[in-house]
């Protein structure tokens, strides 16, 4: 089967943006891919596009034009942007076509999501007891981690000043003030250990990837990056997860163990190969975790490796260098491919001010939510 690779990326501002719609966020972003990749809408020869409030991303096709050209709409949480580029690859790699479009898009209202409990599977009385929210699991699940292998406060006001000074270099980020250890440490506590500006928002913003056959890329650019594997898996029986009112007695991996270690074999690497990584930073505390969870440290040595550096823009692995979550927020539809779109600017040493030394040749991108599924794409030059 063809390899497939990444020939342009776009991206619109996140943030928040009164007057203009998804749709109108997503055709920007959209376009902005295609001239990065050299080509026309009319030459997209299929598209995917993922949404958490726009019931039919397709409908971007009245910006971008009418060609008639196969449109499949996919959700799947915050994970949604790994299942449409999973998707998308399979297309090529099944020589179903050779050249198309990813789009992610996403307008939330200000505040925490919140949903119906059923719609999760959860009983009404989760809801109704104040445990269906994110921020609680969030911050019981670092809780435990930190009593378990001895993370710090401190460690978590240094992943979000991390994230905010990687902000103030990304002129696309929602969150460009820097921000000390100290007013993180002593903004208001929303759920013990994590405090205010230790949490992402909802926001808006939207993404897109121009994707094809790896046989003809350099028909494209002299840079392509190549999508070595995406994996999605969902929570196993015992796992403690967003929205799980329950756990077993056992410790069961979380999805994102699952995912990286298939990701991994896919693309034929191993964990000591990534350069760079993007994880999925809801909060502080979810990027220590899931370092751990794909496979870049060990369960407790991030305290040593955050504060070495090691994951700052000049350190030795970096994670999040154009701010993450925490400073770019998290329009659901467009922010696993903000991932992308970061790693591949890194990998074509196009980055700017945020620009990593050594240009990485290994990307991973990591994504998790509700109710407790993760996807991981590893790409590389």
């Amino acid at each position: 089967m063809p390899d497939v690779a990444i020939v342009g990326v776009g991206l619109h501002p996140f943030g928040r943006f009164p007057g203009k719609s998804a749709l109108e966020m997503g055709a920007e972003a959209a376009r902005s891919a295609l001239a990065d990749a050299g080509v026309a809408w009319t030459d997209m020869e299929f598209a995917v596009g993922g949404s958490a409030e726009v019931d039919q991303p397709d409908a971007v096709v009245a910006e971008l034009g009418l060609t008639g050209l196969p449109f499949t709409n996919v959700y799947n949480g915050c994970a949604t942007a790994g299942s449409a580029l999973g998707l998308a690859s399979r297309m090529i790699r099944l020589g179903e076509h050779r050249l198309g479009l990813v789009l992610g898009m996403d307008k939330h209202g200000g505040g925490a999501f919140t949903a119906d409990p059923t719609w999760y599977a959860c009983p009404p009385w989760y809801g109704e007891m104040g445990l269906f929210l994110t921020t609680k699991f969030f911050g019981m699940k670092i809780n435990r981690y930190m009593h378990d292998f001895g993370i710090t406060h401190r460690t978590l006001a240094r992943v979000a000043a991390k994230a905010y000074r990687n902000g103030e270099l990304n002129p696309n980020a929602y969150r460009r003030t820097p921000l000390s250890e100290e007013e993180i440490l002593s903004s208001r506590m929303l759920s013990r250990p994590l405090t205010k500006y230790m949490f992402c928002s909802p926001d808006e913003g939207a993404a897109a990837v121009v994707v094809c056959d790896a046989d003809v890329a350099k028909q494209y650019t002299d840079t392509p990056v190549y999508l070595r594997s995406t994996v999605t898996r969902t929570r196993r029986y015992g796992a403690y997860e967003v929205h799980t009112p329950a756990a077993g007695p056992e410790h069961v991996p979380a999805p994102t163990v699952d995912a990286a270690a298939a990701a991994y074999e896919q693309a034929g690497i191993g964990p000591q190969d990534v350069d760079i990584a993007q994880l999925q930073d809801t909060d502080s505390g979810a990027e220590i975790i899931h370092m751990a969870e794909v496979g870049l440290c060990k369960d407790g040595e991030q305290n040593e490796l955050i504060a070495s550096g090691a994951t700052a823009i000049g350190g030795a692995l970096p994670v999040n260098t154009d701010g993450g979550l925490i400073a770019n927020g998290e329009p659901i539809g467009a922010s696993g491919l903000r991932q992308v779109y970061e790693l591949v600017n890194q990998m074509r040493g196009r980055a700017g001010e945020r620009q990593v030394p050594n240009v990485p040749r290994v990307g991973l991108a990591q994504l998790y939510g509700a109710p407790g599924v993760a996807a991981v794409s590893i790409l590389s030059r």
